[in-house]
């Protein structure tokens, strides 16, 4: 099998019946472990890497062979079983390692190497592997790179068993929050959010000029409040979007270049983000909330700059649109769907109140799956079907905020479940509900085995402390310059996420940038933003471009195309990350509500300046000159100092006057001929 067919399969066609009795049990453990805690955080992670190894060798048999890809995945769980079997013994020795625990170790670091490179490809497994070598090298290296040596036992003993391995953070962020919330996506999609989405969206924004590129744009925002996932975005919404806007005179690559943009928007779109954000608020030891706040306002900028570009595109294009008969009310759409928004506005709302994501996120997925068994009910019930399911979630929702316990929520579902298979239309709802859970455990493949891989470098990092030689390379050039270290930083960012995916993307480089921005004065959480914003645009720039890539069946063209068209469509974004760091109070780090107005103001200006920049066009086609100064304009504007804020308003000033004035010109020069 092909990487281009191992990174596919995961997300496409129905499973194999093996497959899909070994996902479901897999979400099973996950939702029961997440709501009632019965194990240690320790096994939870073992046994959630067991899972994941296991659905990966079933789906992706060596040589296409079924039983060697079963016997692989059943050594791979028994691995994880083992740490769940002798937990006490492996506590108490920790470090001293028996023959059994040598072959454990050195079977499930081989095999989450594997794993990986048969789902998300090479790339990341060599990353890895260079890693590796380096800890078992190193001592061989020069210079600074020179660490004093590591017996193997040691190796195996941090990746295999320790904390800092492949059973480090990444994984029990992954066993916990991200499977949760992955779950939660894939019961509201199977709910019919989706269509919700594009409802709205296309009520909205269907007949503005550019509609259907707009409407592209707003249902990915929608679509980020539930979805982690920039590439499951694409897959779910393109089919829809990239045809529409083909229709309407929009180039293949161009409209690619969009659904691509915009869906990797959702990685940084509150309440439910990547898998990063979880991540992050596990390694700053803050509340998730946190990340939230600090990740609205550039997320709202990155959709503006979206929607900026294809409004400007479509009036170069003199594109108009959809016709009125063509868009549905979005109000309508919203009073015939609105139960499916209850799921989360819970979310949000608790949230906000300061529950943990990871009660959050289990009451959310509990209500998606009582609204989907409670639907199936109510139409059979005489009287208003939408309001007896509004009252049942209503009541079960503020049980939940009374603290009855997880267990009200379990036993509804379990009630319902068993309702629904005594009457018409019952077993297919326990069908659908079954297939979320199938999915859920499908979509976490690459996101797990990515956090699994990834462990690999924390721990050799955390055992020859070699991130600390890169911290004082980029501090060095930071004394002189924080625009050179920020650069820097963008473009290993960059770099890597041309092989690698947004999840070992931002740990290698937050890990050795992020310290070092510290020191130069950026807070902490404002330089892990940073990594995080230039990690998603990675999945952009070719020539490697996961979400190009994966529109570009959709569109017809090739995923080279499309990339170059999304990092043109993302170019005004580019410099919201770098206001973030000059002006902390952007993302909320800082300052009054006074700054962070004034500095969201200064941001849009810079994407409209970036905008008609890079599309040449305003009101009027821009001239080279024209183009040429509001780039510098808008540079003008990134930095947080009263001088060059200044220059950049009285540039954009003159610019609009300008402008403004030759087109009105034109269209008079036009109207008198």
């Amino acid at each position: 099998m092909s990487n281009a067919d191992e990174l596919q399969a995961p997300a496409h066609g129905p499973l194999p019946r093996h497959v899909f009795a070994v996902a479901v049990a897999f979400s099973a453990f996950q939702i029961v472990t997440a709501a009632f805690s019965p194990l240690s955080s320790s096994v939870v992670r073992a046994v959630h890497v067991g899972f994941l190894l296991l659905m990966t060798f079933l789906l992706f048999p060596p040589l296409r062979q079924t039983w060697i890809g079963a016997l692989l995945g059943a050594a791979a769980f028994a691995a994880g079983i083992y740490h769940w079997v002798f937990e006490a013994e492996l506590v108490a020795r920790a470090g001293d390692l028996t023959a059994a625990d040598w072959a454990v170790g050195v079977l499930t670091i081989a095999l989450v190497f594997e794993a990986t490179r048969r789902v998300m490809g090479p790339a990341l497994p060599i990353v890895c592997a260079v890693f590796l070598a380096y800890a078992l090298l190193g001592e061989h290296l020069p210079g600074a790179l020179q660490h004093r040596g590591y017996g193997l036992d040691q190796i195996v003993g941090q990746l295999g068993f320790g904390t800092e391995g492949i059973y480090g953070t990444p994984t029990y962020v992954s066993s916990t929050y991200i499977f949760l919330f992955i779950l939660f996506g894939s019961f509201l999609e199977q709910a019919g959010m989706i269509k919700l989405f594009n409802d709205v969206a296309l009520g909205l924004f269907g007949r503005s000029q550019g509609g259907p590129a707009k409407v592209c744009v707003a249902s990915s925002a929608l679509m980020g409040t539930i979805s982690g996932s920039g590439v499951a975005n694409v897959v779910s919404s393109a089919p829809f979007t990239i045809s529409l806007m083909k229709r309407f005179g929009y180039r293949p690559a161009f409209a690619g270049g969009v659904e691509a943009t915009s869906s990797m928007g959702g990685q940084i779109m509150p309440p439910v983000m990547g898998a990063v954000a979880f991540i992050m608020a596990e390694t700053l030891n803050v509340p998730y909330i946190e990340i939230c706040k600090a990740a609205a306002i550039p997320a709202l900028l990155y959709f503006f700059a979206c929607f900026c570009m294809v409004h400007l595109e479509a009036g170069r294009l003199k594109l108009m649109g959809l016709p009125p008969e063509e868009c549905p009310s979005a109000w309508r759409a919203l009073v015939d769907g609105w139960y499916l928004v209850l799921p989360l506005a819970a979310l949000v709302w608790l949230l906000l109140g300061g529950f943990t994501p990871l009660f959050s996120g289990m009451v959310g997925l509990a209500l998606t799956a009582i609204l989907i068994l409670a639907m199936a009910v109510a139409l059979r019930l005489q009287g208003n079907a939408l309001r007896i399911v509004f009252w049942v979630v209503l009541g079960l929702a503020c049980a939940g905020f009374f603290k009855l316990g997880i267990a009200v929520f379990f036993a509804v579902v379990a009630v319902l479940a068993a309702v629904c298979l005594f009457i018409r239309g019952g077993r297919e709802t326990l069908r659908l509900s079954l297939n979320a859970l199938a999915d859920g455990a499908r979509h976490a493949l690459p996101v797990g085995t990515a956090c699994a891989q990834v462990g690999v470098i924390i721990g050799v990092l955390t055992l020859t402390g070699a991130a600390t030689t890169f911290v004082g390379f980029i501090v060095d050039i930071g004394r002189d310059s924080l625009l050179a270290s920020l650069v820097l930083t963008m473009a290993a960012c960059l770099v890597l996420g041309m092989g690698i995916p947004t999840i070992p993307n931002y740990i290698i480089t937050s890990s050795i940038a992020a310290p070092a921005l510290l020191q130069l004065g950026v807070p902490l959480i404002v330089s892990h933003m940073f990594v995080f914003y230039f990690g998603i645009m990675a999945d952009l720039t070719p020539p490697v471009a996961l979400a190009a890539f994966a529109a570009a069946p959709f569109a017809g063209v090739s995923g080279m195309q499309i990339g170059l068209q999304a990092v043109r469509i993302a170019l005004p974004g580019f410099i919201i990350p770098y206001m973030g760091v000059y002006d902390p109070s952007l993302l909320l780090q800082s300052g009054t509500w006074l700054d962070t107005l004034y500095v969201t103001f200064k941001a849009v200006l810079a994407i409209i300046l970036w905008g008609g920049t890079s599309v040449g066009y305003w009101l009027a086609p821009l001239r080279w000159y024209e183009r040429a100064w509001a780039f510098v304009a808008a540079c003008f504007l990134v930095a947080a100092l009263p001088v060059t804020d200044e220059i950049g308003f009285a540039m954009t000033a003159l610019l609009v006057v300008w402008h403004v004035a030759r087109t009105r010109g034109l269209r008079a020069a036009a109207r008198a001929q």
